[in-house]
């Protein structure tokens, strides 16, 4: 799983030093990661070739011509990158990606099991901060119904 948060400085080329943990767990068909603008965030999603057959059999499963299909595969697919590590571990972004989202000097990588997200620094303070605001209204609602559910279920 990708775990945890680094921050990075981008260099003048784009590149940035993959930890070693996420280099481990992208280990496949080649050396690097797939990556592509985040759906759900203002980021670049990366991973693994696990990641990209995800993404790829929810796409396949949906009929051709369908809506959903064709937005996925423009956003996913179209948008997708292969990033090979160079030999310090490094990728190089593409820079219509760090146009995308800013990334001109420092990005986090953040770990999120099965993929990973590479945001520009500041964007990602404030998004760590909503989601952790979030997180706390979502188990407080999740421990509510529970025990709504055990006091229905002793009755």
């Amino acid at each position: 799983m990708f775990l945890s948060t680094f921050e990075k400085q981008l260099d003048a080329k784009r590149r940035i030093v993959v930890p070693q943990e996420f280099r481990a767990l992208a280990a496949g068909p080649f050396d690097g990661v797939f990556c592509f603008p985040s759906i759900e965030a203002d980021c670049i999603e990366g991973g693994g070739k696990a990641l990209f057959d995800r993404y790829n059999g929810v796409i396949e499963e949906l009929p051709f011509g369908d809506p959903l299909r064709s937005a996925l595969e423009t956003s996913i697919l179209g948008g997708m990158a292969r990033l090979s590590f160079d030999t310090a571990g490094r990728i190089t972004l593409p820079e219509s990606l760090c146009e995308m989202f800013g990334l001109t000097d420092w990005v986090v990588l953040v770990g999120l099991g099965d993929r990973f997200q590479i945001w520009q620094r500041e964007a990602f303070q404030a998004h760590r901060a909503a989601q952790r605001d979030a997180a706390r209204e979502g188990l407080a609602q999740l421990r509510a119904q529970q025990r709504a559910a055990r006091l229905g279920a002793a009755q």
